[in-house]
């Protein structure tokens, strides 16, 4: 993409400047071979010399081709970091995270993802901090302030029953809320929400019920919040309740289906260890964390055609003694 392409009209230029170069180099041999004595014309003048007497020009042609095109400003794409966006990470914190079929246990490991998560997102942005069992907690509202994530994860309880609907209105009212105090839904910053769990909600029975999980997510599509969803865990996940052995198996299924009735923009993804978490952690910090922005990219052009120019100028004072 160029911003100015009819500055790559300027190419016709250098075309011409070629073609009067071409005439005026056949019309010196031309009545040179005229007026001169061939033999001592070929004694006196030095080979090596003329037979690169034509190498500045040829530099310099490509300088102006290349200084022609940055006149023309080429654009490309570029990865910077947002200013401004609010992310909610959500967090389960139902009974089933104290499994350990993820070393050293499933809360645990997730604890320890969130705060290097927290520690790497990109300054600017306003980070918030929700746990749910069978009721939603705001551990931290969102806030530049990383840190104050960073030490809420250590204070994250297990508690009973799984209402991930509810994890996800609470996200929404706190995004509400800080859009509010910035001036209000039109010109708010892009949020997202970051939701972690390892099963299926328990509260309400259904997920399409109107404080369900899928009703979550369709409010979120409606007010334009992405929905990143991390199935956590694996499937032979085992905890142990009231000297029972209980099986936990993580649910794919229905935490990928409240990505995709998010917003736009939201990724479902699976992990079964900490390694695998982390590693979706970066990948959504590269996401949420930096924009890409088409901008200016001339100066690699201006650069090269600079330097191109002085090398032609250079050649031509060392192979022919004068300047082109």
């Amino acid at each position: 993409m160029l911003a100015n392409p009819w500055w790559l009209l300027g190419l016709f230029v250098v075309a011409a400047l070629v073609g009067l170069y071409v005439y005026i180099q056949r019309k010196r041999n031309a009545r040179a071979i005229r007026f001169a004595n061939l033999e001592v014309l070929r004694s006196v003048t030095p080979k090596r010399t003329d037979r690169y007497r034509h190498v500045p020009f040829a530099i310099l042609t490509v300088a102006l081709i290349l200084l022609t095109v940055a006149l023309a400003g080429p654009q490309s794409d570029r990865k910077v970091p947002r200013n401004k966006a609010t992310v909610m990470l959500v967090m389960d914190v139902s009974r089933s995270m104290n499994a350990t079929d993820v070393a050293p246990s499933r809360i645990k490991a997730a604890s320890a993802a969130a705060k290097k998560f927290a520690s790497e997102l990109t300054q600017g942005i306003n980070l918030g901090l929700i746990s749910f069992a069978g009721t939603p907690t705001t551990l931290v509202s969102p806030t530049p302030d990383h840190t104050a994530t960073e030490k809420a994860v250590d204070k994250l309880q297990l508690d009973d029953k799984t209402a991930t609907g509810e994890g996800i209105f609470a996200a929404l009212e706190q995004i509400r809320t800080l859009n509010s105090l910035l001036g209000g839904d039109e010109g708010a910053p892009p949020a997202h929400i970051v939701l972690l769990s390892d099963g299926k909600q328990t509260v309400p029975d259904s997920q399409d019920a109107p404080r369900g999980a899928f009703s979550a997510a369709r409010k979120a599509r409606e007010r334009k919040v992405p929905i990143s969803t991390i199935s956590f865990g694996t499937r032979g996940g085992v905890v142990e309740l009231e000297g029972e052995r209980v099986p936990v198996p993580v649910d794919d299924a229905s935490l990928k289906k409240i990505a995709q009735l998010g917003a736009p923009g939201g990724r479902f993804f699976t992990a079964s260890s900490l390694e695998e978490l982390n590693k979706v952690y970066e990948s959504l910090q590269e996401q949420i964390g930096y924009e890409t922005t088409r901008g200016d990219n001339s100066h690699p052009w201006v650069l090269a055609g600079t330097l191109l120019a002085l090398l032609g100028a250079a050649a031509a004072l060392v192979l022919n003694q004068r300047l082109p």
